[in-house]
């Protein structure tokens, strides 16, 4: 359906995109230093279907409405960053326990306690990602060969290949940061520190998503 020339271009933009972070990968990184690697892996997984519903709203409409409408991407830049903070100070204020919250997570990941909410955190700030919004809204669709039937698939097998790409790539980062996070757990004031700068970390992505963006 894609010429296949339009395909790698679009992965190779998207690759660029991704590569630097943003807040996707900078919530996936404070959510493995606060809570570990199964909350990160949990969080890259409700990013990505959160991302993935951005791509359905392009490829039927809704992205055009997006893209024209200051108040439509300011509301929902608002919202993801007000959702960031939210989770920040959370995370603020419970760095004093976060030494027994590193225990109940070896139960909870036993008995698969906590995944859900998680998981929804994760979509939440997928589906507001002010980045990702803007580049399938704009971006996407340039690569779309019109004067083949089937747009909206080739829409959405475009946006398919975006999230392979931001799955591993935000795995990766969960990962990474998650075995960092071994280190801080065997001291208590390692990982009140971890905790502390993870919450600081969203709060301060929250505030950065806030300031920045289109101002037309």
């Amino acid at each position: 359906m894609v010429p296949t020339d339009r395909l790698l271009a679009f992965a190779a933009m998207s690759f660029l995109l991704i590569v630097v972070p943003g807040p996707s990968v900078l919530f996936v990184i404070g959510r493995a230093l606060a809570q570990g690697r199964r909350a990160a892996l949990t969080t890259v997984a409700g990013n990505t279907v959160g991302a993935y519903v951005l791509v359905l709203a392009v490829a039927f409409g809704v992205g055009s409405i997006v893209e024209r409408s200051v108040l439509v991407f300011t509301t929902l830049k608002l919202a993801g960053a007000a959702y960031l903070v939210y989770l920040g100070v959370k995370a603020w204020r419970g760095r004093g326990s976060l030494r027994a919250a590193f225990a109940e997570d070896v139960t909870a990941a036993a008995a698969g306690h906590g995944g859900l909410r998680t998981f929804w955190e994760g979509f939440a700030v997928g589906v507001t990602n002010p980045k990702t919004i803007v580049f399938f809204a704009a971006v996407l669709p340039q690569f779309v060969d019109r004067g083949q039937d089937h747009v909206a698939a080739q829409m959405l097998l475009l946006g398919l290949v975006f999230n392979v790409i931001a799955l591993v790539s935000d795995a990766v980062w969960g990962l990474v940061a998650a075995t960092a996070r071994g280190w801080f757990a065997r001291s208590p004031r390692r990982l009140s520190l971890v905790g502390g700068v993870g919450g600081l970390t969203m709060i301060g992505l929250g505030v950065t998503v806030a300031v920045t963006g289109r101002k037309d």
